[in-house]
């Protein structure tokens, strides 16, 4: 509801691609590092799917090694697939795609508030999980970045550029978010507001998965 309410457009909730990266995406020629690591950054600022994710697995780590750990091993995943699906030309339907990075959204929350060993009895690795989770979000950009049909030259120089953007822009996003956190932690707010917080994450996720399953549905 808080994402509706904010006025976000369609092309938003599918990694979406503003006009003027559009038009640049489909016009460049050759390598350009310096755009590539612009566009980058910028994707990962504004991917509010991403920081959604990031921003549960790291609402609960308090040494700052578990925090690089974590999120080291997102960002294996995340370009992984952003690189081997370009470059080898494997894609998936992108709503589909979408929907399970929500879904990572929805994870996340119902394991930040004990839902597995309460309902389930049982703890999934969460290393692995983001890990995992981390690959599908590489290959959303990925399967997105297809649909310009990138010129063959330069491209691996220009994956790379925007792979780096993307860590760059990450890092910048987890600084403020990590601020923000240490800030709280120290109020006796954080923890009685922690479980509401998780589960409007949740909330988000749910309404990220419908949308992009009706999306999905649709264009069928």
């Amino acid at each position: 509801m808080l994402l509706c309410a904010c006025g976000f457009s369609a092309t938003l909730f599918a990694h979406g691609v503003d006009d003027s990266t559009k038009q640049f995406l489909l016009a460049n020629q050759g390598v350009s590092i310096i755009p590539y690591l612009y566009i980058g950054a910028k994707h990962m600022i504004t991917g509010y799917d991403h920081l959604l994710f990031l921003v549960g697995v790291i609402f609960f780590l308090y040494r700052s090694k578990d925090v690089m750990v974590y999120v080291t091993l997102f960002t294996i995943g995340h370009s992984t697939t952003l690189m081997f699906g370009v470059l080898y030309d494997v894609s998936a339907n992108a709503y589909l795609i979408d929907a399970i990075i929500g879904f990572s959204i929805i994870y996340k929350g119902f394991d930040n508030l004990g839902g597995f060993k309460r309902i389930f009895g049982f703890q999934p690795n969460t290393k692995a999980a983001v890990m995992i989770f981390g690959l599908f979000h590489g290959f959303g950009l990925a399967t997105k970045i297809q649909e310009f049909n990138i010129p063959q030259e330069g491209l691996i120089q220009n994956l790379i550029a925007f792979n780096v953007g993307v860590e760059l822009g990450q890092i910048s996003a987890l600084i403020l978010v990590l601020l923000v956190l240490s800030f709280w932690r120290k109020h006796p707010s954080f923890l009685r507001f922690s479980t509401a917080t998780n589960a409007l994450l949740m909330s988000a996720g749910v309404m990220l998965v419908g949308f992009q399953l009706t999306g999905y549905f649709t264009a069928i």
